[in-house]
């Protein structure tokens, strides 16, 4: 098994790991909400704010205070978004919205991931490890020549029903406009033993090539899912190229969402809930305004025994297959294709 990485076979790891790990350890090190936890929650927000401002990135903090949200509860447990629903009347949070100096003007691709956790758990891959990526993938950035047009944005409140990524996606919107939109979320559990991925019920019946690839694998959770939609497919087979350039061991495993971009698919989802669970995360909101979109996840409760419990902790990630997760991430956000030029 290759979950349990407190050592690394004997050798050192690579520098790039190395790095991983010490932004999850950080941001792991407890529980972090807005509402539960706002110390630690700050401590992270601190972090990551000093991580890209010494990457060479220019962070501006969005606070934003949005009333009756429907959304869900942050409370630990298995269940799905979906089956957690709450009607919050108030919340106040706030996003960091960084740029490049020099990245020029125009529509930008978006990288983003969520920074808070449910109660009760450190969120070692729920979702440091997405932050983590982010992080590294600022780095990469930074070392272009020509900076491409890449906004990173680290969302509040997605554990309450992607609150703060709705808010990003309307202003970014306004912002210049949005090419693409790249998700991180919980990228950093991979075992390789067969029969330890699962699937959704109903989920054969309705996306049968996925299924397929995966039973093909022995139901090995030893993949990155790339969900997309018409609209980014062309992204989606760029970064399973560049996850295999990068590396052979992280494989990209793509499932196309069938619903189309807009308010249709949204409401589809909601009636469909083998396809809800495609849009569980902070790429939605980009969806549901007609913005082409990835979601990048190791499927979380499918494959993950320790999703939304105080065992997801950071000696249960893959450190070097995160590594392989940012550099492809980085390449597709420099090589974000013309949505006309997908199939």
């Amino acid at each position: 098994m290759t979950n349990d990485l407190t050592a690394t076979h004997g050798r050192e790891p690579h520098p790039k790991a190395a790095r991983l790990r010490q932004h999850v350890e950080y941001l792991a090190a407890e529980p972090r909400s807005r509402l539960r936890a706002p110390r630690a929650m700050q401590r992270a927000e601190a972090y990551v704010h000093d991580e890209l401002t010494a990457a060479g990135w220019l962070v501006e903090r969005h606070p934003f205070d949005a009333r009756w949200q429907i959304g869900s509860t942050d409370r630990h447990g298995h269940r799905a978004l979906a089956l957690k629903p709450r009607l919050h009347r108030r919340l106040r949070g706030a996003n960091l919205i960084a740029s490049l100096p020099g990245s020029g003007d125009g529509p930008a691709v978006v990288v983003g991931a969520h920074l808070d956790s449910v109660s009760g758990s450190p969120g070692a891959d729920d979702n440091a490890s997405g932050v983590a990526v982010l992080l590294e993938t600022a780095r990469l950035l930074s070392e272009v020549p020509v900076p491409p047009r890449v906004v990173l944005a680290v969302f509040d409140m997605e554990e309450l029903g992607l609150i703060g990524a709705r808010q990003a996606a309307r202003e970014l919107g306004r912002r210049g406009g949005v090419r693409g939109m790249i998700c991180l979320e919980s990228v950093g559990y991979f075992v390789d033993d067969p029969g330890t991925q699962r699937l959704p019920a109903g989920f054969e019946r309705i996306f049968p090539e996925a299924s397929a690839e995966a039973r093909a694998g022995g139901y090995r959770g030893d993949f990155i899912l790339v969900v997309h939609r018409r609209s980014s497919a062309g992204a989606a087979e760029e970064w399973k190229r560049a996850a295999a350039a990068a590396s052979p061991a992280v494989p990209g495993l793509l499932l196309r969402d069938p619903r189309p971009d807009g308010l249709l698919g949204l409401l589809i989802g909601l009636a469909v809930p083998p396809a809800g669970h495609l849009g569980r995360s902070d790429h939605a909101p980009f969806w549901n305004r007609g913005i082409p979109a990835l979601m990048l996840t190791d499927t979380a409760n499918f494959r993950n025994p320790h999703y939304h419990r105080s065992t997801d902790l950071p000696r249960t990630l893959d450190y070097e297959r995160l590594a392989t997760v940012a550099a492809a991430t980085a390449a597709t956000a420099i090589s974000w294709p013309d949505a006309r030029r997908t199939v």
